[in-house]
């Protein structure tokens, strides 16, 4: 069975071709085509395939991780919407919870009022309204009135309407029938509910939620059905899946109804990726390291674990999200990352980049600011002859001489500057991992990082230096590991409700019902996804807090049916992660179940371990000596250093630093004080030897 993995990053596309029978692969890169990313992806399946010479009908699975959503949302560029709400609570979006972000700033970034997803204006409302604690019907639904407002949206403009309604989450039928009817009166439109989405409490999030969908829906619906429809024109007969936010993948027909899933597509599959690495490699504590051209990613593996964000912190671009969601932290920091001095004459490094098109100086396509690659360049890092393995040649004589400019103005010589752009991007991406261990109690010196992207291997050394973190795995593909990630996963649907229930008073009735009752709606969606049913698992969860408290804590709810034996262990397990998160518990205090999830997990073919080839000797894996400016003990100072082929290498057999590393979609520089060697399941291991 072949399977092709696509990443499209922000200056490149990259694919993966794996046969899982054979344990070929075959691995590819293209430039990303900004205006649609669809052309890149084609270009690059149709080469790859021919690089692996199989046909595009032999591929079973295209699968796919897309940024479409999550730009969409960063640069505000969504479908006009329209919301449908109760009488009275047209304003709920802008309202939101009377919550500071920050709140000891004067200055106030709240989005959803500088900017909003929804115009007031194109916010309806109309006479209904459901009550708790079982979603009984207090005012019937004006089904004219809801036809009003379809039609008015329909006049104004509107592509695309959220129908949000007050305690839907319990009872449905509301948001369900208005839908039908905004349908029938704007055929075309992209019409979403709160309650298909993520039925449980919380109004505010759950709105903000059904207007995210909304907001990208015609665009994420557009940009999967006409890739689909490519990739058949192109012979690819098999299914396209898109990654989703929940660290698994969905189908195309999915991701077009609830296009939410894929607000952070294309990260996730970089934790994935990471993780497998790691795992191949017998490490299980991990950050994953993840830069390419225009953003660094960062995501937390902890004993196996992949970190997952809360109703806390699942956001994007400051708009809360209630849909899981990998803990993944994202910065302007990358390869094409512009350098510059700032009105207050600060030196500073992104978060504008060059991206992929003019791109760096060194690129040669017109670019004539200073980037982080034409940093790398003026200090020996990134060589000019050998980048992409060849395929792609740096103007070194460019990158130098907007280098220069930059320097002249800072008052700063050549190599200083250049030194300093990367010591400023180090730093930013230190802080970020900082923000996302240190700052939640997880030291990261217990911890591996994990380089990848084509950027990652240089930089990741003297990161980790920074954080005195003792250990860098660089992947045998490092720039494709965000690829492979999605070779290595499931198709993958939750189901959430809403249950408020406190310790003591627990109905078991009503809780094993709810499970069934959510396991049988995933089995129903694994079925119409030709999924067979012994190829699917489920895992329980409870979202939990004491009472009182704002926000709850997940924890597993054993398999079979539910008891006062289980739910005595759940009460256990929500007290020892209570004191794991903020350092103390209240056994004795009264316990509330939130929420009851359920996670389906439909078995996907997946990427094989391998094994690193037997290579060769340090000698046959040197090319050449070349000079390397790195700085040792704070003293700026050109190195002799060794440059290597990285599929020369030998197994096991370290070798010390000044040395950079070659090959096809990276490269990896190992500082003075450094020591690398190769893994025999193919990942190169970093280790500090001595502290610069």
């Amino acid at each position: 069975m072949i399977t092709v993995g696509v990443d499209v990053g922000g200056t490149f596309t990259d694919l993966v071709l794996a046969n899982m029978q054979t344990a070929q692969q075959v691995i590819h890169k293209v430039p990303t085509t900004p205006g649609d990313p669809s052309v890149g992806v084609l270009q690059g399946v149709s080469e790859l395939c021919a690089l692996a010479r199989v046909t595009p009908s032999e591929v079973r699975y295209v699968l796919h991780g897309t940024t479409t959503a999550t730009n969409a949302v960063l640069e505000h560029k969504g479908a006009k919407t329209g919301l449908i709400t109760n009488d009275g609570f047209r304003d709920i979006l802008h309202i939101a919870r009377h919550q500071r972000v920050e709140h000891y700033s004067i200055q106030q970034d709240l989005p959803w009022q500088a900017r909003p997803l929804i115009e007031r204006a194109h916010r309806k409302t109309v006479p209904c309204r459901l009550i708790s604690p079982d979603g009984a019907e207090l005012v019937p639904l004006d089904e004219e009135a809801v036809r009003r407002a379809a039609r008015e949206l329909a006049v104004e403009g509107v592509e695309s309407v959220a129908i949000c309604f007050l305690f839907s989450y319990l009872n449905p039928a509301h948001e369900d029938r208005a839908a039908a009817i905004v349908r029938a009166e704007m055929p075309g439109a992209f019409v979403t509910t709160s309650s298909s989405l993520s039925p449980q409490f919380r109004e505010f999030e759950r709105f903000t939620t059904a207007a995210l969908s909304a907001f990208i829906g015609p665009k994420v619906g557009s940009y999967v059905a006409a890739l689909d429809a490519a990739l058949k024109q192109i012979g690819v007969t098999g299914e396209l899946r898109i990654m989703s936010s929940n660290g698994g993948v969905a189908t195309a027909r999915m991701v077009t109804e609830k296009p939410a899933l894929t607000l952070m597509s294309g990260l996730a599959a970089g934790v994935l990726g990471g993780g497998w690495v790691g795992d191949q490699a017998g490490r299980n504590r991990l950050i994953t390291f993840d830069i390419g051209g225009t953003s660094a990613d960062i995501g937390i593996i902890n004993d196996g674990q992949i970190v997952e964000t809360d109703a806390r912190s699942t956001s994007i671009a400051g708009f809360p999200l209630l849909m899981p969601m990998l803990d993944i932290h994202t910065i302007g920091a990358g390869g094409g990352s512009i350098a510059y001095v700032d009105e207050g004459g600060a030196f500073r490094v992104g978060p504008q980049s060059a991206g992929a098109s003019p791109g760096p100086a060194a690129y040669g396509r017109g670019g004539d600011l200073p980037t982080v690659t034409d940093a790398n360049i003026v200090l020996g890092r990134l060589l000019p002859g050998d980048f992409l393995g060849g395929a792609m040649k740096l103007d070194a004589t460019a990158a130098e001489r907007v280098i220069a400019t930059l320097a002249a103005r800072l008052g700063l010589p050549l190599l200083d500057t250049a030194e300093g752009v990367l010591t400023i991007l180090n730093a930013n991406m230190a802080n970020a991992i900082r923000s996302r261990t240190l700052q939640k109690g997880i030291d990261p010196r217990g911890f591996a990082l994990v380089a990848m992207g084509g950027a990652g291997p240089l930089h990741a050394a003297e990161v980790a230096a920074m954080l005195a973190i003792p250990e860098v795995i660089v992947p045998p593909f490092p720039g494709i590991t965000s690829a492979m990630g999605l070779l290595v996963t499931d198709l993958k649907y939750d189901a959430v409700r809403t249950l408020f229930q406190t310790s003591g008073q627990f109905n078991l009735s009503r809780i094993n019902a709810d499970l069934a009752a959510m396991q049988n709606h995933l089995a129903g969606r694994f079925a119409a996804d030709r999924i067979a049913p012994d190829a699917v698992s489920y895992a329980r969860i409870g979202d939990l807090r004491y009472v009182g408290q704002g926000y709850e804590l997940k924890v597993p709810i054993p398999n079979g049916s539910v008891d006062d034996a289980s739910m005595a262990q759940v009460l256990d397990a929500f007290h020892a992660a209570h004191a794991a998160e903020y350092g103390h518990a209240f056994p004795q205090n009264p316990v509330e179940v939130v929420n009851l999830r359920v996670v389906g997990r439909g078995a996907m073919p997946r990427l094989t371990p391998g094994r690193a080839a037997p290579g060769g000797s340090l000698e046959l894996a040197l090319i050449r000596h070349s000079n390397t400016v790195f700085r040792v003990s704070g003293t700026l100072a050109s190195y002799p250093t060794a440059i290597y082929q990285r599929a020369s290498l030998p197994l096991s057999q370290p070798f010390s630093g000044p040395a950079i590393i070659l090959q096809k979609d990276t490269t990896t520089a190992v500082p003075p004080g450094w020591q690398a060697e190769v893994h025999p399941a193919g990942s190169l291991i970093l280790t500090q030897k001595v502290l610069p």
